[in-house]
């Protein structure tokens, strides 16, 4: 069966960042279409970091043309704004950047899910929606936890890798960026997290997949591309 490849729903254009005066990253360009995987390789340590917070929104430009989203211009927005254009995002980092740790897994979903998923009404968490966004979580990635209450830290780092996917992937973002999304988890798991991002693009979503794993790209992405010195 061919895969249906649509029209560009991420559009990159002309990046640049510095961090304390240090240039980080240099005139970064490319675009995702619809029911693509594009996946970005590098030895560690070439800007992959700067490329997710860049793209998330946790790093923004002045220039609101540089990042686009299904056509309309985020450069210039912080994280949960571009998460209310339909973004999704997983860092490198599981505690304290994906994840807090000594927060619950429920209370973890409201952090990224709380908007899209309507987890918040009248300025006031909407507990009982966190708790069943996170137990479905917990079921469809196999997540080893006593529960949706569960501390973060509490989890296993490959259960946590696998909840902090699942949290982004049933989401269903327009587009979604991760980094690294296997490191510390088995097999059997890295093999299901593939799938999730295949069946993902196979509903129209654009996904970037930047990772150190060759063989995890070569297997999975449809586009690749090399970031090196920035």
């Amino acid at each position: 069966m061919t895969k249906k490849i649509g029209d560009v729903i991420l559009d990159v254009n002309n990046i640049s960042l510095r961090f304390g005066g240090v240039k980080a990253l240099t005139d970064i360009s490319f675009n995702v279409r619809a029911g693509e995987i594009f996946g970005v390789a590098g030895v560690a340590g070439n800007g992959q970091n700067a490329l997710l917070l860049a793209l998330s929104g946790e790093a923004t430009n002045a220039d609101p043309a540089s990042v686009t989203v299904d056509g309309v211009a985020v450069g210039h927005m912080q994280a949960c704004a571009r998460r209310g254009h339909g973004m999704g995002s997983v860092p490198e980092e599981r505690n304290g950047h994906a994840a807090v740790p000594i927060f619950t897994l429920a209370d973890n979903a409201v952090l990224t899910a709380r908007d899209r998923l309507g987890m918040v009404r009248a300025g006031l968490i909407d507990a009982k929606a966190a708790r069943t966004y996170a137990g479905e979580v917990i079921e469809a990635f196999s997540v080893k936890a006593t529960g949706p209450g569960a501390m973060a830290e509490s989890l296993s780092g490959g259960n946590l890798q696998k909840y902090i996917m699942g949290r982004e992937i049933l989401q269903k973002p327009q587009v979604l960026v991760v980094s690294q999304p296997t490191w510390g988890v088995d097999a059997g798991a890295a093999a299901a997290i593939h799938q999730a991002l295949v069946d993902l693009a196979a509903t129209g979503s654009a996904i970037v997949v930047i990772s150190q794993d060759l063989d995890e790209l070569l297997s999975l992405c449809d586009t690749m591309a090399v970031i090196n010195g920035g």
